[in-house]
């Protein structure tokens, strides 16, 4: 089977629609791939500043994803920086990528745009990205359309390497390219945490109702028809319960039938959806030392494919 590499950053407790976007989709490619998911410890040290909650997003990452289906004995779940090869290697693409190229990235790009002054972790990202991806020999990288600059940069440099000294030293990935679906938040805007719009995925049900009844929705009356498309509640119904999403639009395109209906209709349809990953997550997260024990497991792993590609790497550079 070909190999899928999946890095999921930890800056926050995932919400609906990480869930819904990235954590349903990514998950389904285990029938199909050999599947790696790490957790990218070190690409967040670019922007979180507190030691003690980035521990604790990394624990939650973990246990969200193994909570929602990533079974550990067909896939393997690891911490980055588990796998100290991962620097080697970045060090040594890093060689051979040109400091314009890194210039052109998206997030220094924004960051500049902003006004602000950029840290060399946001100007290296890319680079270190590369190497997380070509370490483990990866055949594909499910993206969003959005992330095919950092990929066309990894297909680049291991090209670019394998030119100098020798093809085959690395695998050069191709992109799977998804339509991951826009998740609303209750603004309408695309649901973000820097946004605060977010539903949560693991809190409790009378709080996960609060947040839903108060998603922003037009000022129709009860009687007067509705429009579905476009509205945040459809759109969210329609991702979370695309069966029955159908008879909600004809409901409240024909009148009678409120936004507070159709609000507790995308509660119970979540929370069926959630109440039973809410409970193993909070199981999964209250035994941290079984947490720790299992990424350290999936990194042992890890190491092994990572130390034989930095052996290769070694030897066709002139190291070794």
């Amino acid at each position: 089977m070909k190999t899928s590499l999946t890095g999921i950053k930890p800056t926050h407790l995932p919400h609906l629609g990480n869930y819904l976007g990235a954590i349903r989709p990514a998950l389904s490619l285990v029938d199909h791939y050999r599947t790696l998911y790490f957790i990218a410890d070190y690409h967040a040290l670019t922007t979180v500043r507190d030691a003690e909650a980035l521990r604790g997003y990394i624990r939650d990452v973990a246990a969200t994803w193994l909570a929602c289906g990533l079974d550990p004995e067909r896939t393997l779940l690891y911490r980055q920086s588990d796998v100290p090869e991962v620097f080697e290697l970045a060090w040594v693409l890093s060689c051979l990528i040109a400091t314009g190229q890194l210039e052109r990235g998206h997030a220094f790009k924004d960051v500049v745009a902003r006004g602000e002054s950029p840290n060399a972790g946001i100007f290296n990202y890319p680079v270190l990205m590369a190497a997380d991806i070509l370490l483990y020999d990866t055949d594909v990288v499910p993206i969003g359309k959005d992330q095919k600059q950092h990929l066309e940069l990894t297909r680049d440099v291991a090209t670019r390497l394998n030119h100098s000294y020798g093809d085959g030293t690395l695998v050069v990935p191709e992109a799977l390219i998804g339509e991951a679906p826009l998740v609303p938040g209750t603004d309408g805007e695309k649901m973000s945490k820097s946004k605060g719009n977010g539903i949560p995925l693991f809190e409790p049900s009378k709080k996960l109702r609060k947040v839903i009844m108060g998603i922003k929705t037009s000022s129709e009356s009860l009687e007067d028809p509705k429009p579905a498309e476009g509205s945040t509640v459809y759109q969210l119904y329609a991702l979370i319960a695309p069966g029955e999403a159908p008879e909600m639009k004809r409901k409240l395109e024909a009148g009678g039938y409120g936004w507070g209906h159709a609000k507790e209709a995308l509660f119970e349809a979540v929370d069926a959806e959630i109440g039973p990953k809410r409970e193993a997550y909070l199981a999964i997260r209250a035994d941290e030392a079984q947490l720790d024990a299992l990424l350290h497991s999936g990194a042992d792993k890890a190491r092994e494919i990572a130390h034989a590609t930095i052996q290769r790497v070694r030897r066709a550079v002139g190291i070794d």
